[in-house]
């Protein structure tokens, strides 16, 4: 029989992942599946959790909180593999305050569908990211994309903000404009091609959103094996409202100051000023110099209702 661990941040969402633990054990028992749950106590304890839950040989390792925890959980995942053939399958039960991740990979939101789509087992394999540079000079994984430059600052921002979902993003968002954020110049270096720009934002995502709602790369794919880049040069203040709205919609590649590309591998190095950087909402760097990133085809199997 299926072993299903579930990992629950009890504070994802600003407390929503302690108050539907009893709506995700009742569905579960009603599907009759044979599952325990974790909850996390601190910062990268998912990570350790999940790592736990591969040696003692559970099927499935279950993210239940936001993009962070689902963060955690595939890096567990991905430590474990690196020293083992055969890795559990992920999954996620997204009641965080973004569910970006899971936008992008095929989960849907909400307790009942999610679990739902547990139940079911359908899965598929999906590429996984991994920068390296910042805190993270061994790598990071992660799943949904690389955020660097205004977003990054936005997600600071929001992170400590009472708000919650989209509209502690938009706030955060509208702080930056006025308050925090320089773009620094940067070489963004590609397979084929290098951008040399200031750049307020360059976005290297797997999936498709990022911040509960800006569609960085709508029409990217976790499992084509490339990420899709979105470069935004820098604008004057008055211009990034309407680049903001535009970015809600994912219609941001018709402005002048937009660029978009593909590539398997990026490097962006600080030429003047330094990034701040993110991967799936985990801090990577405040005032880094360089980042490496790069794709792993077809790296981690996930329950999806990807096609």
């Amino acid at each position: 029989m299926t072993r299903y661990k579930i990992i629950l941040n009890p504070t994802a969402g600003k407390g929503n992942g302690l108050k539907v633990r009893p709506q995700i054990e009742e569905i579960l028992t009603k599907y009759k599946l044979d599952y325990d749950i974790d909850l996390t106590g601190y910062p990268e304890h998912a990570i350790e959790l999940a790592r736990k839950a591969a040696e003692d040989g559970f099927d499935v390792v279950v993210a239940a909180g936001g993009d962070g925890t689902a963060n955690e959980v595939l890096n567990g995942l991905m430590q474990f593999k690196q020293s083992h053939k055969k890795c559990p399958l992920m999954a996620a039960l997204p009641v965080g305050r973004g569910n970006d991740f899971a936008f992008g990979a095929g989960i849907p939101i909400g307790v009942q569908e999610s679990c739902d789509l547990l139940a079911s087992g359908l899965k598929k394999k999906i590429d996984i990211g991994k920068v390296t540079g910042g805190l993270h000079p061994q790598g990071l994984y992660f799943g949904n994309g690389v955020g660097i430059g205004f977003d990054a600052v936005v997600g600071f921002v929001a992170a400590k903000s009472r708000l919650t979902g989209m509209l502690s993003y938009l706030v955060a968002a509208v702080k930056t404009i006025f308050i925090y954020y320089k773009p620094p110049m940067v070489d963004v270096i590609l397979e084929n091609k290098t951008f040399q720009i200031s750049a307020l934002l360059v976005s290297i995502m797997n999936g498709r959103r990022m911040g509960g709602g800006f569609m960085m790369a709508p029409d990217a794919k976790p499992n084509d094996g490339i990420f899709d880049l979105c470069l935004v040069r820098s604008v004057p203040q008055s211009a990034m409202f309407g680049l903001i709205g535009m970015v809600m919609k994912g219609t941001q590649s018709t402005h002048p100051a937009v660029s978009t590309a593909q590539s398997k591998k990026v490097i962006v190095r600080a030429i003047q000023g330094t990034v701040p950087a993110h991967a799936d909402g985990v801090t990577v760097c405040e005032a880094g110099q360089e980042l490496t990133i790069e794709i792993l085809a077809d790296e981690l199997e996930i329950i999806t209702r990807l096609v």
